[in-house]
């Protein structure tokens, strides 16, 4: 008896298992074919293993010899200072090295309070919470504060933890042009009739290295009964002049990004030409990463390189140096075959050529392995 209710039992969940398996075999294949596009756009993100600290010198698993990195958001070198390595001895050795529960449960702790007193006072508020990151802090902030009577008007060019903690309130929602405060004065004046409303903006554009006009928000919140959200991730602490790297990428011809803070972003435009260009500068000794959509908007790829005070004159003279050697070198491709200038990928022991135009960041990217190019849908 037992062994007929086995193979019933068995029988009956065939034609599941089947159909499990099917499924599973056509997620493969949309996955596969997803893949592909990504990698014939040239927006492929590869992990580069570090093997050290972090610092303005690192080493990276296959690269022989020290590289350094340009590529960090340790603006006041202080990841691995020797104070701060100490503090977190202490603390680990006085409690431990986890919570064991939620913040609410039993996960607070009086280091979590002392901290969150001395955040507060730095800005001068009433109280602060601690996240663990910035993007949980915006995930969690818009859906909180905002119902559907209120409205949030967000700068177009916010990151992404901004836009996607904003798509899960029920507000109604204002986008306004970068930096434009014409655009964001018409947008409060159509937002007037809904109970609150709310401007977000980044303090400093990650991406772009920008800053806001804070003080011109400020104003036009006060003036239209708003309240406003900054998000000062890549701002607090350490806004300051980084001019002469910027003068002499410049200098060199390159389109630098942004004013008057630690981003850096080199502009390019193709995806696959920033994407491999990066990988060139690693072989170079320097740490840079190449962003493209869906990071940034589509035909604004770049890569972003990031100052720190803990870099010296000799290593931004030597970024600055790798960038115009490779320049050079696409250049004299360029003289090689009139009309292109090339940047090469090895993989595979190939050579996958990217032709670019004479004009900086124009391209003509070829298709890719798998035929006809993919774009993932604009968010």
């Amino acid at each position: 008896m037992w062994t007929s209710c086995a193979l019933r039992a068995t029988l009956s969940w065939a034609p599941r298992g089947r159909r499990a398996h099917s499924a599973l075999a056509q997620l493969r294949g949309i996955l596969e074919e997803e893949l592909e596009g990504i990698r014939g756009a040239g927006t492929w993100k590869s992990e580069r293993v570090i093997t050290s600290r972090q610092g303005p010198r690192i080493h990276v698993e296959g690269v022989s010899g020290g590289i350094l990195n340009f590529c960090a958001n340790n603006y006041l070198g202080l990841c691995s200072h020797p104070e701060v390595i100490q503090a977190g001895l202490q603390a680990l050795e006085e409690f431990g090295a986890g919570l064991s529960s939620v913040r609410f449960i039993c996960g607070t702790q009086s280091i979590h309070k002392d901290l969150e007193a001395k955040i507060a006072r730095f800005h001068q508020r009433e109280d602060a919470i601690l996240y663990p990151s910035c993007f949980d802090a915006n995930a969690g902030l818009f859906e909180a504060l905002l119902t559907p009577e209120d409205a949030v008007l967000s700068d177009e060019l916010n990151h992404a933890s901004i836009i996607d903690g904003i798509r899960l309130c029920k507000a109604h929602k204002y986008r306004y042009r970068h930096l434009d405060m014409a655009d964001l004065e018409a947008k409060l004046q159509e937002a007037q009739k809904h109970r609150l409303r709310l401007v977000a903006t980044d303090g400093a554009f990650s991406m772009d290295g920008d800053i806001a006009p804070l003080q011109e928000i400020c104003l036009l919140a006060s003036r239209y009964g708003a309240l406003v959200f900054v998000d000062e991730c890549h701002a607090t602490g350490f806004l300051g002049a980084t001019g002469r790297f910027r003068s002499k990428m410049e200098a060199a011809g390159f389109t630098i990004s942004g004013a008057n803070h630690p981003i850096c972003p080199v502009m390019l435009g193709d995806a696959r030409l920033a994407s491999c260009m990066a990988d060139d500068m690693l072989k170079r000794g320097i740490f840079v990463i190449g962003f493209s959509y869906p990071v940034v908007p589509k035909g604004k790829a770049r890569i972003r390189v990031q100052i720190s005070a803990v870099h010296s004159e000799e290593d931004i003279d030597r970024c600055v140096d790798a960038f115009v050697e490779k320049e050079a070198e696409a250049t004299q491709k360029g003289r090689e075959e009139p009309g292109r200038r090339a940047c090469y990928l090895g993989k595979a022991g190939t050579k996958e050529e990217v032709a670019i135009g004479h004009s900086r960041g124009t391209a003509q990217v070829p298709l890719g392995r798998g035929g006809a190019l993919k774009e993932k849908r604009e968010k």
